[in-house]
């Protein structure tokens, strides 16, 4: 499943929900730019300390821009819960005149999520990651448009990427014709 055209996915839930996992497999089938907001964030805030606003996402963005004007897929992954960052991707694919795919990864199953939350191996050195008690707390906006959603509650990583990979070759058919 490729598509003729460079992509911007553009994948969104909360820690834990399995969005990395998942973005990293695709980026790893399509040979695409992978943008792990974490990544670029964590050398930001240890050089710069917490007060860094969005200057990772606008970071992300302009390697993202870059990278599709080049041909590349790019699968970008963050937490992404308000409209604007969202919107903002979207503006990023819109502005290089590529197709942009939201993903939106969830567990719906709380025991499970906090689970992983309080299991997780942090790879991003010098990373916090949440507790579950900011992660219930976090406010996501509502979706204001179709994204393509799947919940990993109780399923394994295998069976969640088949899902993905299945749900996303309409787009490759379509983008044939």
């Amino acid at each position: 499943m490729i598509l003729s055209t460079p992509t911007l996915f553009i994948f969104s839930g909360a820690p834990a929900a399995g969005k990395t996992t998942l973005a990293r497999l695709l980026a790893q089938r399509l040979h695409a730019l992978y943008l792990r907001l974490d990544s670029m964030e964590q050398p930001l805030l240890a050089a710069f300390g917490d007060d860094i606003a969005d200057i990772g996402y606008r970071a992300a963005h302009g390697i993202a821009r870059d990278n599709l004007r080049l041909g590349h897929d790019v699968v970008a992954d963050c937490v992404n819960d308000v409209a604007v960052t969202r919107d903002a991707w979207r503006d990023v694919a819109l502005g290089v005149g590529v197709a942009a795919v939201e993903i939106e990864i969830f567990c719906s199953d709380p025991d499970e999520h906090r689970r992983r939350v309080e299991t997780r191996t942090i790879d991003v050195p010098g990373l916090r990651a949440p507790t579950w008690e900011e992660i219930c707390g976090m406010k996501s906006d509502p979706w204001p448009r179709d994204r393509l959603a799947i919940d990993t509650a109780g399923r394994s990583v295998d069976d969640c990427f088949g899902e993905l990979i299945a749900r996303l070759s309409p787009l490759a058919k379509r983008d044939e014709n």
